[in-house]
């Protein structure tokens, strides 16, 4: 069963206020990382992808770019790529400025502030059955799975076949953990996901 009308509503709301405050507050920050990435990278500095959204619609994620241009082809799995991350993309990751623009996203209301990460096409194909209650929910800047693996890529760096860990394990995981949280979906639940993100605690 997905989130009630009237939960949705106030999702949406405080989505609205929260990404507004933040647009606010943050905005400079956010061009002065635009303005480092791109003399790094001596590209755009922002990294736009297309994801899957709410009921399967596609959109444009924006995040600060913290890789350098790569002729070949990139891998899915943040782990295979870690040699192309620059010096400011390290620093960008480690303190999450590069997710900032997604408050954009959020404004625009194809994301929120709680939720699943937002797969690539290849991977939201995969969902089957109720795994596709993940779908009703607009992706999230955070969420009960991105908290559980917030350090995925030393998780995967770790391992001597990251792909299959990846597919395997990590990823049924985080559908699994993404619709028991739509199942049991909460607003309080929402402020302490955002909490513990910001302030790196620990759920009880």
């Amino acid at each position: 069963m997905a989130i009630s009308t009237f939960n949705s509503f106030w999702k949406r709301s405080f989505d609205i206020v929260l990404a507004l405050t933040g647009l606010v507050l943050f905005t400079p920050l956010i061009l002065l990382c635009w303005l480092i990435a791109a003399i790094e990278t001596r590209s755009n500095g922002f990294f736009v992808q297309e994801r899957v959204g709410r009921y399967e619609k596609r959109f444009y994620l924006y995040k600060i770019k913290t890789m350098r241009s790569s002729t070949g082809p990139r891998s899915h799995i943040a782990a295979h790529n870690t040699a192309c991350i620059t010096k400011s993309g390290k620093l960008f990751r480690k303190y999450k400025l590069d997710e900032l623009p997604q408050l954009f996203n959020v404004l625009a209301g194809s994301m929120s502030f709680v939720g699943p990460r937002p797969d690539v096409p290849s991977y939201a194909d995969q969902l089957q059955g109720e795994d596709r209650i993940i779908l009703q929910l607009r992706p999230g800047i955070t969420g009960p799975a991105s908290i559980k693996y917030k350090d995925e890529e030393a998780i995967l760096l770790s391992v001597d076949n990251p792909d299959w860990f990846n597919d395997h394990v990590i990823w049924p995981d985080k559908v699994r953990i993404n619709r028991e949280y739509v199942k049991n979906y909460s607003l309080v639940r929402d402020l302490t996901y955002i909490f513990t993100t910001i302030f790196g605690v620990r759920e009880c």
